[in-house]
């Protein structure tokens, strides 16, 4: 089977270096360095203030992910994918919610009873995840998580998409009933 690329290949020599930047400047501009992120509680708070089972903090790095957060000046600007890290607290979940428009990975760097679900058309997979385990969930299925751990968990998330559209919610969820803030608790 013959590897097509998604994205056009980039040669050194076609390599095209944003106008006014030195490539110094422009490599500098693609860091970002933990000391200048901070935990957005905000983000998902609209959840978190219909019950607090769904609380959990994002820090963004790359994009502004998939929480509907509109934008960030302090992350380096997504090109293909979003990348980001999210605390669940012990109890917490991550509602389930559909990505229509991309791949979502969950990678996790702390935490060791993290039940994953999907949820599609009636069938449902369940799975759970310690540290350093990895999911790859595929457009077009529900999917949702729970820390039944007794710690807090942390994990890197990474949408397969530059700009992804915001999630939805089945239909039966009782937060696919809540009128969602427009640019969801940014900042």
């Amino acid at each position: 089977m013959e590897h097509k690329p998604i994205y056009p290949e980039v040669r050194p020599e076609s390599l095209a270096i944003p106008a006014g930047e030195t490539l110094s400047s422009w490599l500098n501009s693609r860091i970002a360095r933990y000391e200048t992120r901070s935990l957005d509680w905000h983000a998902l708070k609209f959840q978190a203030d219909f019950d607090q089972k769904y609380r959990r903090a994002q820090m963004r790095y790359i994009g502004t992910g998939g929480t509907g957060v509109e934008s960030d000046d302090n992350v380096v600007p997504a090109e293909h994918f979003t990348f980001s890290t999210m605390v669940l607290p012990a109890g917490c979940e991550g509602p389930l919610h559909l990505h229509t428009d991309a791949e979502e990975v969950f990678f996790v760097l702390r935490g060791n009873k993290l039940r994953f679900i999907v949820e599609h058309q009636g069938e449902r997979f369940e799975t759970l995840l310690k540290e350093r385990d990895l999911f790859s969930v595929p457009p077009g299925v529900y999917r949702g998580l729970v820390n039944e751990g007794l710690e807090e968990a942390l994990m890197c998330v990474i949408i397969g998409n530059s700009k992804p559209v915001t999630p939805s919610y089945p239909p039966e969820h009782p937060l696919s009933k809540i009128k969602r803030p427009k640019g969801a608790g940014a900042g």
